[in-house]
């Protein structure tokens, strides 16, 4: 079999399995389970073989034309390179652990075969893009992923808060998807066609006539998809649904697909400086806020969803400084140990038995009921803190590495300033980032918090699959950072000793003041009994707040929960929790600006339809109206009447023709 079929075969398995399951999910539930895990088993050992044929070297390349169009063409193309090759392992890797941690996450939830085919729908659209050689062909998966994604996060639409997730979700990105659609069509205007390889070939020729344009258009999209600021709102409320499902889009799907898209597009980029440079500034208010933002929140899957569009930022910060090789090492290690982070946290929540439980706040005694997660999601917080030797050490110093190069002047097509912004504000979020998954990982599992209800062990298939991706989270950046150059474009991924002192030893202290504070909070804490008031509270202004949040008992159905006092946030933020917990009120700001003015537009031509337009047509129909009654009075149903009636109609018309008459 062709190296090009094998390639067909990737995302076409996986959508055969989504028909198939929809079409059987109620006449044969017992193939359900099957249809979902064997199409991206099987896609995963197409796409590693796939790769191995790769191997790292020349681009397979293939097309043929879909439609006449009459002047660009539209053909049905792939392009794979290193990039292509080893992502598309990832997606299929990532999805097949999803979908069978979730035949034991979602075994009794009715909707599970709809669920399950959406996944596989997701993922065959996101092969689509990391094959694709076509950009029509290649916006096709685009969009399909943000209709999966509407579905999938709104699963459990009987809560108001899923309903809301999902059609935000759906809006915000389709609010970027306009102008990037505008920016392909610009793009493939200059270039001639929609084939990546020629507009590649337009841009390496200089005849992109208004890149600066073009790149900022095409941004726009990519901040949608891949949750950047200004365009990141939707992420966090994306927690509303299923837990695979938020493994799925964070490790693998949807907010991977900007990246990547960037990553095979850069030269378009890096035609302009203006574009670089806003890349760079959109990297580093992303990694910044989102790192201030996660160590403000309780729900653990808020924490995570901040977390990935901090990491994000990382790889869009590699991109902004030239180093695509960098930004997808990042994208490959982050979906390992993102995906076991999220998969972890749906096991905890699992074992409370509600999704609405995820408080971290709440949690008391996890780490002796659930040490599958506790073990393995204790080494995904390490390779997401980018302690060495976990691989998001290796990935992480791979982007600050290209950013000090940049800094320096050795990057052509990316300005100096670039390559500081992307520096400093990397620094500053591996402090951050390593302060919140040390409060994550204390609060979790050493919380003093009611303690919730045991709901027994958790399935094999859940378990199992923990394990699985704790071992590249582990060990997959030693490894892979001396391989992957050259399957990317040759540079040198390896640490390098300045940015790894700076990077490592700013982890370091953001665990060890995170790890102060708590203790500082729980001492404070232990002052106050739960439940009960001090008698001289004026001792410590932080045990006036301890106090405070000790004595509240917000109620969960019958049970009512306590929440931890000892969070080491409120030392470590002070005034600004409050702000960095709602996202630094950027979704306050947006309905100022776009949501009221379109409501107060609407209720403006709601007021003008019924009480202008509706008055002129209603005014309209009085005449007939009354013309109509008065016909109407005159049909009695009386035959004399009517007789009458046609008796005086005769003499009157008897006496018009004798006057008429007379008078001639």
């Amino acid at each position: 079999m062709t190296t090009t079929t094998l390639a067909a075969l990737v995302p076409l398995l996986p959508f055969l399995g989504a028909a198939a399951g929809l079409l059987l999910g109620r006449t044969a539930p017992g193939f359900v389970r099957p249809l979902a895990v064997l199409p991206p088993l099987v896609s995963l050992v197409l796409a590693a073989l796939v790769a191995a044929r790769q191997g790292g070297g020349p681009a397979i390349s293939a097309h043929t034309e879909l439609t006449p169009t009459g002047s660009v063409p539209i053909e049905l193309a792939l392009y794979i390179d290193g990039f292509a090759a080893l992502v598309a392992i990832l997606v299929a890797f990532v999805a097949a652990c999803v979908q069978i941690y979730s035949t034991g996450y979602l075994r009794d939830d009715p909707r599970y075969p709809s669920y399950a085919a959406l996944v596989s729908l997701f993922t065959s659209a996101m092969l689509l893009v990391v094959y694709s050689g076509d950009l029509i062909v290649l916006l096709v998966g685009w969009e399909v992923m943000g209709i999966c994604s509407y579905f999938l996060v709104g699963h459990y639409w009987e809560t108001p808060e899923a309903r809301a997730a999902s059609l935000k979700a759906f809006l915000v990105t389709k609010l970027g998807d306009v102008p990037f659609l505008i920016g392909l069509f610009a793009l493939a205007t200059d270039a001639g066609s929609f084939r990546i390889t020629r507009v590649l070939g337009a841009v390496a020729s200089g005849n992109l006539h208004h890149p600066t344009v073009v790149a900022l258009l095409l941004l726009a999209g990519v901040a949608g998809k891949s949750a950047q600021f200004p365009l990141h709102t939707w992420l966090p409320d994306a927690m509303a649904g299923p837990t695979p499902v938020s493994a799925l889009i964070h490790a693998a799907t949807m907010v991977a697909a900007g990246v990547y898209f960037v990553a095979r597009l850069l030269p378009v980029f890096e035609a302009s400086q203006a574009a670089m440079l806003v890349l760079a500034v959109m990297a580093a208010v992303t990694m910044v806020g989102s790192g201030l933002a996660a160590l403000a929140q309780d729900d653990i899957k808020r924490v995570l969803a901040y977390s990935t569009i901090g990491q994000l930022g990382y790889m869009t910060g590699a991109l902004a400084v030239g180093d695509r090789g960098a930004a997808v090492f990042h994208l490959l290690s982050h979906g390992a140990f993102k995906a076991l982070l999220f998969l972890a946290a749906g096991v905890i929540i699992h074992a409370a038995g509600t999704n609405s439980l995820a408080a971290m706040s709440r949690m008391h005694g996890l780490r002796d009921r659930v040490p599958d997660a506790y073990w393995t999601m204790t080494v995904a917080l390490l390779a997401l803190a980018a302690i060495p030797p976990f691989s998001g050490f290796f990935s992480k110093e791979s982007v600050l590495g290209a950013a000090e190069h940049a800094a320096d002047g050795d990057t052509l097509h990316v300005p100096g300033a670039a390559g500081w912004i992307v520096l400093a504000a990397g620094l500053v979020t591996a402090l951050l980032t390593a302060a919140y998954a040390t409060r994550l990982w204390l609060l979790a599992f050493r919380g003093r918090g009611a303690e919730a209800p045991d709901h027994g062990r958790q399935p094999l298939t859940m378990t199992v699959v923990l394990w699985v991706l704790a071992v590249p989270s582990l060990a997959f950046g030693g490894l892979a950072y001396r391989s992957l150059p050259g399957w990317f474009d040759g540079r040198d991924l390896s640490p390098t000793l300045l940015t790894s002192i700076l990077g490592t030893g700013l982890a370091v202290v953001g665990g060890l003041l995170t790890y102060g504070a708590w203790q500082r909070t729980t001492q404070l804490a232990a002052r106050v009994p739960l439940g009960a008031v001090a008698a001289h509270p004026e001792e410590d202004a932080g045990l006036v707040e301890a106090e405070a949040i000790a004595t509240h008992e917000p109620a969960y159905g019958d049970i009512a929960y306590t929440p931890d006092p000892a969070d080491p946030a409120r030392l470590l933020l002070g005034p600004l929790r409050r702000h960095a917990a709602v996202g630094f009120h950027l979704d306050a700001v947006y309905a100022a600006l776009f949501v009221r003015p379109v409501q107060a537009g609407a209720s403006l031509v709601r007021f003008l339809d019924r009480e202008v337009v509706e008055t002129y047509v209603q005014g309209a129909a009085g005449l007939p109206r009354l013309l109509g009654a008065a016909v109407r009075r005159a049909q009695t149903g009386n035959v004399q009447t009517y007789v009458s009636a046609l008796l005086a109609g005769t003499v009157v018309l008897v006496v018009a023709v004798v006057l008429v008459a007379t008078g001639a």
